[in-house]
């Protein structure tokens, strides 16, 4: 009977066991596989609950292992149960990707719960009791022993890491008279990289990272599987979390022009100061070869007020001295239109789908590099009519009688106010639905609730999502006297859509999707 009931203790252990490593790695992987985000996560106070939660039960089962008669066997099988039922996976935003890499993890892992199975024989006829106990233990301690697996793969994961950035290096040697462009910036890096791609190809023939591939990995693995012989210029998105990482790409790509779209306090958990940003960002700056240019957007006060010895050539919607200057902007619900000018002072109107004023200064500091690099600002009009949003950067969607602005990737205060004018602009039944920003460490409360008063005359309805998340733009809208009856809040996005359907009111309805958390803070 003892026999039998080990055997089931075991399978629902070993099936619990599973689904908890698998949620870990996934918040890993989340992590950019990076120890100190990693532990930073581990300590928010929400996730160490929900971790207490994930390993209660399998907690308990340990003084019922502990006595080893059948009853308690029994009832350290239930726990194992309810171990599983605690750790059943959730619908994720962005699943777990099985990688190589996880792969990898995955297998060390499993060897080192072998080891700890092999280390019970030890205890001879109380080997079953020993093996059961030392498994347990493992399972409650996987969340430190995810970075234990990464130190002892790390050696190999450089070693391959490695290879593949050298052969990255070699196929951009082989390729002289190829142009690469790096785009950096706090937000708006993926747009001005997507707008850049569509016009420069109206005369050369262009690559671009796709997606979200902004560090040195996914830059080399779109060399590697994208990079063709005809190709005449690579725009190099360049995303960083720590000082340093832009010029570790820069040192592989070594780009003759770049752009800077913006900087802000975001990722202040790994940066910690604002300084830090800015020197990382101008890092591409540094990069640039005397004969080249960098492109700023000077209604970025950052980027305007920091010295750089490089050509610069920039570009804005608000500051007059720009060298490329989008104005007369107008917005509706059809898109925008605006005027710039050229080198030689011309005059040209340019209409788009795309609505809000940070996607027509996107737009502008794309035609500034165009335009630099060769392509009359007539060839641009069309290119600039055709742009399609980006999605999740405030996307312009319609649904029937309503309209979803989804600016749901990623969330800064500067791209969150700049997402409530256009918001503002609309003469609907204005609606905002947001869970706040994050990544922001101690600055979080204040800059989201300077959000929060920012935002009360901007919208009609505020659905908040997440009652402690949001506690700081309840706060804001408060402060700034905006109706307790028309602050909505709730937990899930789902139940936000729920009570927007709900609101009552016969004018259209425009709904702006400002940030979506990434399920490390679901």
């Amino acid at each position: 009977m003892e026999l039998v009931l080990w055997m089931i203790w075991f399978g629902t252990w070993l099936f619990g066991a599973v689904r908890f490593e698998l949620y870990i790695m996934h918040m890993f992987q989340q992590n950019s596989y990076k120890p100190r985000e990693y532990r930073e996560w581990m300590q928010v106070t929400g996730n160490i609950g929900r971790l207490l939660g994930k390993t209660l039960y399998a907690f308990i089962s340990l003084p019922l292992l502990a006595v080893g008669n059948v009853g308690c066997l029994i009832a350290a099988c239930l726990m194992n149960a309810l171990t599983i039922l605690v750790n059943k996976p959730h619908q994720a935003k962005k699943p777990l990707v099985y990688t190589p890499r996880v792969k990898r993890m995955l297998i060390t892992t499993g060897i080192l719960f072998v080891i700890g199975m092999s280390i019970s024989v030890l205890w001879k006829e109380k080997a079953f009791w020993a093996c059961s106990l030392i498994l347990s233990i493992l399972f409650i301690l996987m969340p430190i022993l995810v970075l234990l697996v990464n130190l002892i793969n790390h050696p190999m994961e450089k070693g391959i890491d490695q290879y593949y950035i050298n052969d990255a290096a070699r196929i951009l040697k082989e390729m002289p008279d190829l142009t690469v462009i790096g785009v950096t910036g706090s937000y708006g890096k993926t747009s001005v990289k997507y707008f850049l791609s569509k016009l420069l190809s109206v005369q050369f023939s262009v690559l671009h990272t796709p997606g979200n591939y902004n560090t040195t990995l996914g830059v080399v693995r779109t060399i590697r599987e994208q990079m063709k012989s005809f190709h005449e210029i690579f725009i190099c998105e360049m995303g960083a979390r720590e000082v340093g990482d832009i010029k570790e790409i820069c040192d592989l790509v070594h780009p003759a022009y770049g752009i800077i779209t913006s900087i802000g306090p975001q990722h202040l958990q790994s940066f910690h100061t604002i300084e830090n940003v800015i020197a990382t960002k101008f890092e591409l700056a540094d990069a640039i070869p005397a004969d080249g240019k960098v492109f700023l957007n000077y209604d970025n006060a950052y980027i305007r007020g920091h010295k750089t010895e490089k050509q610069v050539v920039s570009y804005g919607t608000s500051e007059e001295d720009t060298a490329y200057r989008a104005y007369d902007i107008s917005v509706s619900r059809e898109g925008s239109a605006f005027k710039m000018k050229d080198k030689e002072g011309l005059e040209y109107e340019f209409h788009t789908r795309l609505v809000g004023n940070h996607n027509v200064q996107n737009i502008a500091g794309a035609i500034a590099v165009a335009n630099t690099l060769g392509i009359p600002m007539e060839k641009l009009i069309f290119p600039v009519k055709q742009l399609e949003s980006v999605p999740h950067r405030l996307q312009l969607i319609k649904q029937g009688n309503r309209t979803i602005l989804d600016d749901s990737y990623n969330s800064n205060k500067s791209g969150f106010m700049a997402a409530l004018d256009t918001l503002a602009m609309f003469e609907d039944l204005r609606i905002l639905m947001t869970p706040g920003m994050v990544e922001l460490g101690d600055k979080q409360y204040d800059e989201n609730k300077e959000a929060g008063i920012y935002a009360h005359d901007k919208c009609d309805y505020a659905v908040l999502i997440g009652r402690e998340q949001t506690k700081p733009i309840q706060d804001g809208l408060s402060e700034a006297g905006f109706a307790k009856q028309r602050m909505i809040v709730v937990d899930t996005l789902e139940e936000g859509f729920q009570m927007v359907n709900a609101i009552p009111g016969e004018k259209p309805k425009v709904i702006l999707i400002e940030n979506d958390l990434p399920d490390n803070y679901a």
